[in-house]
């Protein structure tokens, strides 16, 4: 068995300071790691941030729940107010293990994003929507990362169809469904729906990615009416939603895409304050040393034993 600090060797465990205001923690898959007190402080301070948007309920699924599975799964992204110390948003992916082509593969879901009603005007939607995956791409070693979204916001349709790339569903004209984001759709529909809180009874259309009657799973809170849903900017987003969602059953869009070069070359260059970008670059480079540089380097000096250094 290996020991704990072994174990966390292996996966991401960051703080860094985004903004002069807040410090971001990124920790990848806790439950495999970390020791019980620790994730009994993490959690508590997700259901801190989750008590101030929902202080009259409590959503029953996700990481949120404790279970030691989610957390074995979830990659948890939590800011903290700097002058305060104390949590004020987090967001908490999850690794769907999936099977495509035949080869197992990985899809990283979005997750549950919650913000305190407060701090909702600090400009944190950088850090919240890109920079997690933006790391685990570097680690991934470059190759692109595939990414889903669920969800009846028009406003997170449209940043998921903006952010990243070979999107579907979008009202993109240039999207088109492949063969892969059938099959990968296929697979988290029967094996991964408790990841996003989608009960049994609920169907799926394979033609427009809808996912119907989505609220039954454990994500009841999350329902809204089109009129209460957040809209984007640009109208093609809530008409897409408007024509082809039913928020009176509560229908989610089921949004597949992916993180590649060119999607981390705009968000770098493109989201990131300026302000923020020396601290993000310096993670990008440890990162990426560890996951690409070192095992070259390991490649070529066989006669050197390196011991656990050495790929599994």
């Amino acid at each position: 068995m290996l020991r704990p600090w072994k174990l966390a060797a292996q996966f991401l465990d960051l703080s860094l300071v985004t903004s002069p205001g807040i410090r971001t923690r990124i920790v990848e898959r806790p439950g495999r790691w970390m020791q019980p007190a620790e994730i009994d402080e993490l959690l508590a301070d997700l259901r801190q941030v989750a008590h101030s948007v929902l202080p009259q309920g409590e959503l029953d699924y996700g990481v949120l729940t404790g279970d030691q599975e989610r957390l074995e799964h979830a990659v948890i992204t939590v800011l903290y107010d700097r002058t305060e110390n104390r949590p004020v948003a987090f967001n908490a992916l999850s690794y769907m293990d999936v099977l495509l082509r035949g080869r197992p593969a990985s899809v990283l879901h979005l997750g549950l994003v919650m913000v305190d009603p407060g701090q909702r005007s600090r400009g944190m939607s950088w850090v919240l929507y890109g920079l997690t995956c933006m790391l685990l791409f570097f680690r991934n070693q470059l190759r692109p990362l595939w990414i889903s979204n669920v969800t009846q916001v028009p406003a997170i349709v449209g940043m998921v169809a903006d952010s990243f790339a070979a999107v579907f569903p979008t009202p993109h004209p240039e999207a088109r469904r492949t063969f892969d984001h059938l099959a990968l759709a296929r697979e988290i529909m029967t094996k991964h729906r408790a990841v996003f809180g989608v009960g049994e009874d609920a169907g799926f259309d394979p033609e427009r990615f809808v996912i119907t009657n989505a609220y039954t799973g454990g994500s009841d809170h999350l329902k809204k009416t089109f009129e209460d849903a957040p809209k984007h900017r640009n109208e093609v987003f809530n008409q897409l939603c408007a024509d082809n969602l039913d928020y009176q059953r509560g229908d989610d869009f089921l949004q597949l895409a992916q993180v590649n070069l060119g999607v981390a070359r705009r968000y770098l260059l493109k989201s990131v304050p300026r302000a923020s970008l020396p601290a993000v670059l310096y993670q990008v480079l440890f990162v990426t040393i560890s996951s690409t540089l070192l095992p070259v380097l390991h490649w070529l000096t066989p006669n050197q034993p390196l011991n656990e250094l050495r790929p599994r």
